[in-house]
């Protein structure tokens, strides 16, 4: 169902709020250098500190904005399954092509809660959901035995995996089917990845280089193994320097480069890139030939 590079798209703050005239101005970016969808609100986005009308107004602005040239799959989780329910509600109503939802974070549910979390969300609404697995973040890892069972419902369509387990890729395509959508959450793991059975990547890197990792994914989906290993080389430092610092510090500033006049504003308790970070992303992206 989804496929190719993904930005998880940063969001823009000025003078503490939504900057939405640079958002729009990302979005037709994104699209125009070969984004083949859109992530608003995610981890990426600083969705947590962002209260519920905020954030569904990025989520709409987004959804405006992308006009129905590319999918948009709207940041939902919550460890409140209530709050998850009202959040994918909300998604639909806008439009959102799909939700992306991570396991309840936190909480630390049993498998078996982390099933019924999402038993209660898909019966309470049909828009399609990607499941995001990042045991890093969430201290809650959706098992394979647990995502065999979800995918009875067909409103479960795929995963961003970010558990950084590359067998994962094959023993959930053996449990789930072939028609199971796997997009890696790890910029740096994206060429293996997809050499596993993935189709694409939610991206951070994206969000500063969206020409070259949508020229990646298009190489590998062509079968040109030679050129998609160049531009993931070229792409590798990169990948890395984009958490030299705490997420999304590192993006932002890559932006205020690429993008100059780009707001690289963050919210407590996210903090700018320490010197060090910022000297790797300089690095980084002249490595790349983006500087």
């Amino acid at each position: 169902m989804f496929s190719g590079s993904i930005p998880a798209l940063v969001t823009p703050f000025r003078d503490g709020t939504f900057d939405e005239d640079a958002y729009r101005s990302l979005i037709d970016w994104q699209i125009a250098e070969g984004s083949s969808a859109l992530v608003p609100c995610g981890t990426t986005g600083e969705a947590a500190t962002q209260a519920f009308d905020e954030h569904f107004n990025v989520v709409r602005v987004c959804i405006e904005q992308a006009a129905g040239r590319v999918p948009v799959i709207a940041g939902c989780g919550s460890n409140d399954t209530r709050n998850a329910i009202l959040n994918l509600q909300k998604a639909q109503e806008l439009g959102a092509t799909a939700g992306l939802l991570v396991p309840p974070y936190y909480n630390r549910p049993s498998q078996e809660g982390i099933y019924r979390h999402f038993e209660a969300i898909v019966g309470a609404c049909d828009l399609p959901i990607v499941l995001y697995n990042v045991p890093s973040r969430t201290a809650s890892d959706i098992a394979v035995s647990t995502m065999a069972r979800l995918v009875k419902f067909p409103s479960i369509v795929g995963i961003k995996d970010a558990t950084g387990d590359l067998a994962r890729v094959v023993e959930q395509r053996a449990a789930c089917g072939e028609d199971f959508c796997q997009i890696s959450g790890n910029d740096d793991l994206a060429l293996a990845f997809n050499a596993m059975g993935g189709v694409g990547c939610i991206s951070v890197t994206a969000n500063a280089a969206p020409r070259l990792c949508g020229e990646f994914q298009a190489a590998w989906a062509a079968g040109d193994v030679a050129k998609a290993r160049s531009l993931h080389d070229r792409l590798y430092p990169l990948h890395k320097a984009m958490f030299a610092d705490a997420s999304p510090g590192p993006v932002k500033y890559a932006l205020s480069k690429v993008r100059p006049g780009f707001p690289g504003e963050l919210r407590l308790p996210m903090t700018w890139p320490s010197e060090d970070a910022q000297a790797a992303v300089d690095s980084a992206l002249s490595h790349a030939g983006l500087l």
